[in-house]
């Protein structure tokens, strides 16, 4: 694990070299979310990309990278659209303090400050999943469930870090069909039958998204290793598998 000066020393090298430094948050309960530190320094702002889970970690950089460089041009961040190839267009939108306070601890340790002005980068409709909040408003673990780990600690009886492998359908709100525990702290939670989903919609995410989406997913936490429970999507009552 590196020290707190060699991040600091990565972070300014990041910043010498191509003008901001990208932290990813990701391991934990909340989830994954990356933002800029050192864009305030040219342009006014730091940038958060928040949930996003139908992007990869690598697509999320090239996003912000491309994004912090129209940013730096300056112009009205109120009609900046970037197209990201086929993937989606994306949209600029204010972060309430309440969110920046809790999410962009690196950069605040940066600045030494308390707060600082910071843009939301918002999917277009057709690529917005669950985990997308809206930080224009104030952080609520009650508006934003899949945010409640930011200040409340994980609560329920598997190892924090839990995951679950899970698709697209399931990620935009549709009802998950079937559960499987595959290890101590791994879950497939698929929205329709798992055979049939196409490999280039499945997704890795915390398992606390998915379970703060749809409260009666909490019931995939008491399955032993190797046990499946299987739903009708008419009456979405668990069954034994």
């Amino acid at each position: 694990m590196k020290t707190k000066a060699e991040v600091m020393d990565e972070i300014r090298a990041n910043i010498a070299g191509y003008g901001h430094h990208i932290y990813v948050i990701t391991g934990g309960p909340d989830p994954r979310f990356a933002y800029t530190i050192g864009l305030k320094e040219d342009a006014g702002v730091e940038l958060v990309l928040a949930g996003a889970s139908y992007y990869s970690i690598q697509e999320v950089g090239i996003i912000i990278d491309d994004i912090a460089g129209q940013i730096r041009k300056g112009g009205d961040w109120r009609r900046l659209r970037y197209k990201f190839g086929t993937n989606g267009v994306f949209s600029l939108g204010k972060v309430h303090d309440s969110w920046s306070s809790r999410m962009l601890l690196g950069a605040l340790d940066y600045y030494k400050t308390s707060s600082v002005e910071t843009l939301q980068i918002l999917p277009g409709a057709r690529h917005r999943t669950i985990d997308v909040p809206d930080l224009k408003k104030p952080w609520s673990a009650i508006s934003e469930p899949a945010w409640q780990w930011l200040e409340k600690d994980w609560d329920y009886p598997v190892p924090k870090q839990s995951v679950a492998v899970t698709n697209l359908d399931a990620l935009k709100g549709k009802p998950i069909t079937e559960a499987v525990r595959w290890e101590e702290d791994k879950w497939e939670l698929f929205a329709g039958a798992g055979p049939d989903v196409d490999k280039a919609d499945v997704r890795t995410v915390p398992l606390g998204t998915l379970m703060a989406a749809d409260r009666t997913l909490e019931i995939v936490t008491t399955l032993d290793v190797s046990q499946a429970l299987r739903r009708d999507p008419a009456d979405l009552k668990w069954r034994a598998h």
